[in-house]
């Protein structure tokens, strides 16, 4: 199915997507706040709290931001491409893991933002220079 054509029906069934959706639909990552579902043959997913969802997005953001350099990304582009955004999403939820929790066998989205937000008090405070190395040492189909 067309990607234009999907996407008004898209935010119709999935109102508050997930801003680590790529992460989520790769099995990379798991949350408790996360419902997947599937439209035209596409899997997607939301997210149940609203306020988790907004923390996610600001994570993802400060790990694009964060990440500029090491990914050679021009600031002044919006968008990346979905190779590059899954890097991103898979890359910093390993980098976030290996720092706030280095035991976990996966990187659980809501528990690490939770515990993230519990040691540095504020997310814009993780310790980035050492998150943006899962970034930059992600390749797809490995942990």
């Amino acid at each position: 199915m067309d990607d234009d054509a999907l996407r008004p029906t898209r935010g119709e069934i999935n109102r508050l997507p997930c801003a680590f959706e790529r992460a989520l639909c790769a099995r990379h990552a798991v949350c408790e706040l996360a419902v997947h579902s599937q439209a035209g043959g596409r899997e997607s997913v939301a997210c149940v709290q609203p306020l988790a969802r907004a923390l996610c997005a600001q994570l993802v953001s400060l790990l694009r931001e964060k990440s500029a350099f090491t990914m050679r990304l021009r600031p002044a582009v919006r968008s990346v491409s979905p190779a590059t955004l899954m890097k991103i999403q898979c890359g910093g939820l390993d980098g976030l893991k290996a720092v706030i929790e280095p035991a976990a066998l996966a990187p659980n989205v809501r528990r690490l933002v939770r515990l993230a937000q519990e040691r540095y008090g504020a997310l814009a405070a993780l310790p980035f220079s050492e998150i943006v190395q899962g970034v930059a040492a992600w390749k797809p189909g490995g942990r």
